[in-house]
C-alpha cells in the first residue's frame, strides 16, 4: 500500500487539489504614491479658484467690514479709539490685537481681499478662453433620438433631404443662429450672449475690485472747516482730518485754493416741514494753481467743485460767532470768529468754546451755548430754538480763567476744555446772556467777552480717487452683464430629414433651450414645414372606409 501524502502536498493547481480561492491570501497590491508637492499646489489651485470658493471669500469680505463700521477706525477718528480703549480696558487690547480699529488696513482683510481677486481671476479667466473656443467651433452634432428632447416634431414632405436641410440652413440662419449641416443633419445654435454676459459680469466684478484697490493705494481724502471769509489752501496741515492712501505722497496734493464768500441755507417757513431745509448754497472762488485764474463755483449737494483731479464736496454746515476777548488790563486777547457743534439738527441749538490763552494775567476761557432764533420754552423755564436761521440769536457765556493748558505742549481739542476744577476754575457770578453787540464785564476786573456777530461755515470734503471712473465703468458693465445673462439663453435645433416610402422625406425637428422652452420652436417648425404642410380640418370619413391617422405629425414640448 502506498503513502499519497507527500503527493497531495505536492500538487499543484493541475491536480485539482489546490485551496480553494477565499482561502488564498491576496495578492499584495503597490500602494498609490501621494500627491506630491505639485499635486496639493494644483489640487489647492482648483479648490482656490471655484465659484464657491469666490462666493466665500466675498462674504467674508462683507463680514470683515462690518468691525469698520461699527468701531472707531484711527484712520478717521483717532481720539475716538483712544476714548474707546479708555472705557475698554480689557475688551479693546484684545480688539486693537486683531487690528479692528483699522480693518481696512488689517493683514488679514488684505488677504483676504487679495485671495477673493485671485479667486475670481482663476475662476472667469479660463472660462472667457473656453467661450471664446466654444463659440468658434461648430454647433454640436444631432442626437440620435431627436423625439427624447424637450420639443420635438416629426412631420413628412414631398421635398427632397437636401432641399430640406437647405431650407433649414436658411430658416435658421434669418434666425441668427449658427448652422452647420453634416450627415444628413442641420445643427444650429445661438444664444451665447447670455453666457458672454455672465462672464462680462464676473470680469467686470474683477475690474471694480482692481479699481478699489487702486483707490485706496494711491487716493487720498480729507475734511475741512470753512469759514466765511477764509481760504483753504490744499496741504495737510489745513485738513482738520486727512485720511491718505497706503502709498500716497504727500507731494502728490494739487496747490489749489478755495476761499469761501458765503454760505446761504433755506428752510422750510411754514406746515408740518417748518424749519426743514430745502436747499444749501456756498458761494466759493477758487485757483487752480498759484497765480492761476480765480474762478467762481457755486457749491452744492450733490454738485461738486473739480480741481487739482480731487472732486471739493459739500458735506454740512453751522455757526461761528464772532468774539472779542480783553484781558483785566484791557488788552484784546482774542478776536476771531468759532466754529461752534450743533447739539441738535432740527433747529441748529449749537456748542463751543472760546480760548484767550494771551490773557493777563490769567488765562481766560468761555463756554457758549449758542440759541440760532431764541425764544422761552412753554414752561418759561429755558431757552430753545424755534428756527434753524439766524433770526434772533442769543448766547448764553460761562466763564472761567486759570491755566487752560495750552502751554504744557499736550494737543487739545478745538471744542472742549480741559482741566476745569483742575487748573482752570469757574469764575464766580461769570454767566451771561449776550445778543450780538453785547459785552460782558466779567466779575473782579478780570476782563470782558464781546459778542460782535455771527457767521455761518460750511464743512468740505476733498476727495481724490484715481479709481473712481474705472470703478463706474466696471459698475454699469457689471448691470449691463448680469441683465444681458438673464435675459438671453441658449438655444439649439437640430433638423433631419431622411428618405421614406413612396418617395417621401421625414423631417425630425428637435430643439434645446436652456431653462424653460421657449415658442421659438414652434416658429421654426412652422416655418420649416411651410404653408402647404400646415394640417387642415379633419374631413368625415365615408362609410366602410377604416378609420386613419387624422395627421402624421407628432410634436412633444
Amino acid at each position: 500500500m502506498t503513502d499519497t501524502r507527500d503527493d497531495v502536498k505536492e500538487s499543484g493547481p493541475e491536480s485539482g487539489t489546490q485551496a480553494p480561492a477565499a482561502r488564498q491570501a491576496p495578492e499584495e497590491v503597490p500602494r498609490p504614491k501621494g500627491l506630491g508637492p505639485i499635486g496639493w499646489l494644483r489640487w489647492g489651485w482648483r479648490q482656490l479658484t471655484t465659484m464657491r470658493t469666490a462666493l466665500i471669500l466675498l462674504f467674508l469680505v462683507a463680514l470683515g467690514a462690518v468691525p469698520g463700521s461699527i468701531l472707531p477706525q484711527r484712520g478717521q477718528a483717532p481720539e475716538d479709539v483712544a476714548a474707546y480703549l479708555d472705557e475698554h480696558k480689557t475688551l479693546g487690547p484684545w480688539l486693537d490685537k486683531f487690528s479692528m480699529f483699522d480693518v481696512f488696513a488689517a493683514p488679514w482683510f488684505a488677504a483676504i481681499y487679495i485671495l477673493l481677486f485671485v479667486s475670481l481671476a482663476g475662476c472667469v479667466i479660463p472660462r472667457a478662453g473656453k467661450h471664446y473656443r466654444s463659440m468658434r467651433a461648430r454647433p454640436p452634432a444631432a442626437p440620435r433620438n431627436l423625439g427624447r428632447l424637450p420639443q420635438s416634431a416629426t412631420y413628412e414632405t414631398d421635398t427632397s433631404p437636401e432641399d430640406v436641410l437647405a431650407e433649414a440652413r436658411t430658416a435658421l440662419r434669418g434666425r441668427r443662429f449658427r448652422v452647420d449641416v453634416s450627415s444628413g443633419a442641420a445643427s444650429a445654435e445661438k444664444g451665447y450672449l447670455g453666457e458672454t454676459g455672465n462672464l462680462l459680469f464676473h470680469l467686470a466684478l474683477l475690474a471694480l475690485l482692481f479699481a478699489l484697490g487702486i483707490g485706496n493705494l494711491f487716493g487720498y481724502r480729507g475734511d475741512v472747516l470753512l469759514m466765511e471769509g477764509r481760504t483753504f489752501a490744499n496741504s495737510l496741515n489745513q485738513y482738520d482730518q486727512f485720511t491718505p492712501g497706503r502709498v500716497f505722497d504727500d507731494g502728490e496734493l494739487a496747490p489749489f485754493t478755495v476761499s469761501l464768500d458765503d454760505f446761504k441755507a433755506e428752510y422750510e417757513t411754514s406746515g408740518d416741514k417748518r424749519g426743514q431745509a430745502t436747499e444749501f448754497n456756498a458761494k466759493i472762488r477758487y485757483r487752480a494753481a498759484p497765480g492761476g485764474g480765480e474762478k467762481t463755483h457755486d457749491l452744492r449737494i450733490n454738485h461738486p467743485l473739480k480741481v487739482g483731479g480731487a472732486k471739493v464736496y459739500l458735506l454740512g454746515h453751522g455757526y461761528a460767532p464772532t468774539f472779542t476777548v480783553r484781558d483785566a488790563k484791557g488788552n484784546v486777547a482774542f478776536q476771531d470768529s468759532v466754529p461752534f457743534l450743533e447739539m441738535e439738527p432740527r433747529n441748529l441749538t449749537s456748542e463751543g468754546v472760546i480760548k484767550a490763552p494771551d490773557a493777563e494775567p490769567d488765562q481766560l476761557a468761555f463756554y457758549a451755548i449758542l440759541w440760532p432764533t431764541a425764544m422761552a420754552s412753554e414752561d418759561g423755564k429755558q431757552i430753545i430754538s424755534a428756527f434753524p436761521a439766524p433770526l434772533r440769536p442769543v448766547i448764553t457765556i460761562t466763564s472761567f480763567k486759570g491755566d487752560i493748558g495750552l502751554d504744557s505742549g499736550s494737543p487739545q481739542s478745538v471744542y472742549k476744555l480741559e482741566g476745569i476744577g483742575k487748573t482752570l476754575q469757574p469764575v464766580k457770578d461769570g454767566q451771561k446772556l449776550l445778543e450780538p453787540g453785547e459785552t460782558f464785564q466779567l466779575p473782579g476786573g478780570a476782563g470782558s467777552v464781546t459778542f460782535d456777530g455771527l457767521k455761518e461755515y460750511a464743512t468740505l470734503s476733498v476727495n481724490h480717487d484715481p479709481g473712481r471712473i474705472p470703478a463706474l465703468v466696471a459698475a454699469i458693465l457689471a448691470v449691463l452683464g448680469v441683465a444681458t445673462s438673464f435675459m438671453v439663453r441658449r438655444r439649439r435645433v437640430w433638423v433631419r430629414a431622411s428618405a421614406a416610402e413612396g418617395g417621401r422625406t421625414v423631417v425630425e425637428v428637435g430643439g434645446l433651450t436652456l431653462g424653460s422652452p421657449t415658442s421659438e420652436f414652434d416658429d421654426i417648425v412652422t416655418a420649416l414645414r411651410g404653408p402647404e404642410q400646415e394640417p387642415g380640418p379633419a374631413e368625415p370619413d365615408e362609410p366602410g372606409e377604416p378609420d386613419g391617422p387624422a395627421t402624421p405629425t407628432e410634436s412633444k414640448e
